[in-house]
């Protein structure tokens, strides 16, 4: 019977312990890319322009690309949402790397590393309102080691744009 609690005690920290490093996995609560901030964007009503958004991932890390190679990994998506007088239109990926990894030497996943650029265009109404606007959106990735791929994670991505009046 005391050898039976005992193994019961033991079983216990061993599960405990293993579900407090389960919670503190090498890629929870941690960023994996940066946004480099835009400079303002001007623009006359009714004109458009492109725009190359910039993110660097981190050393160490690779981000799936926007054309994951499975289906059960996340692509890479640039989101936005704009005021009603603007549109964000063409957003353009660059083409990802094949790399296998250790963790699944026989697959090879298509992954961007070091700095992306995004490209998109900008585009006003030709009756919008001129002024300041602020631009908010996300990058939705998912970020691998040479260990593991971890969960899907989102990063806030904000500019401004100014409009100004055309020309009469």
């Amino acid at each position: 019977m005391l050898k039976l609690l005992a193994s019961g005690i033991l079983a216990g920290l061993l599960c405990g312990t293993a579900l407090a490093q389960l919670g503190s996995s090498p890629g929870q609560g941690r960023s994996y890319v940066e946004f480099e901030p835009l400079n303002t964007v001007f623009l006359k009503q009714g004109e458009n322009t492109r725009v190359n958004f910039t993110f660097r991932v981190k050393s160490g890390y690779h981000i799936i690309s926007s054309r994951p190679s499975t289906p059960e990994l996340v692509g890479t998506g640039l989101g936005f949402s704009p005021p009603p007088d603007l549109a964000i239109a063409k957003v353009q990926y660059p083409g990802g790397q094949l790399i296998s990894f250790p963790f699944d030497p026989t697959q090879k996943l298509n992954v961007y590393s070091g700095d992306i650029v995004i490209k998109a265009v900008i585009i006003t109404q030709r009756n919008a309102p001129a002024g300041s606007y602020t631009i908010r959106g996300e990058l939705k990735y998912q970020a691998c080691d040479n260990s593991a791929c971890y969960p899907p994670r989102k990063l806030p991505v904000e500019f401004d744009v100014k409009v100004n009046k055309t020309a009469n």
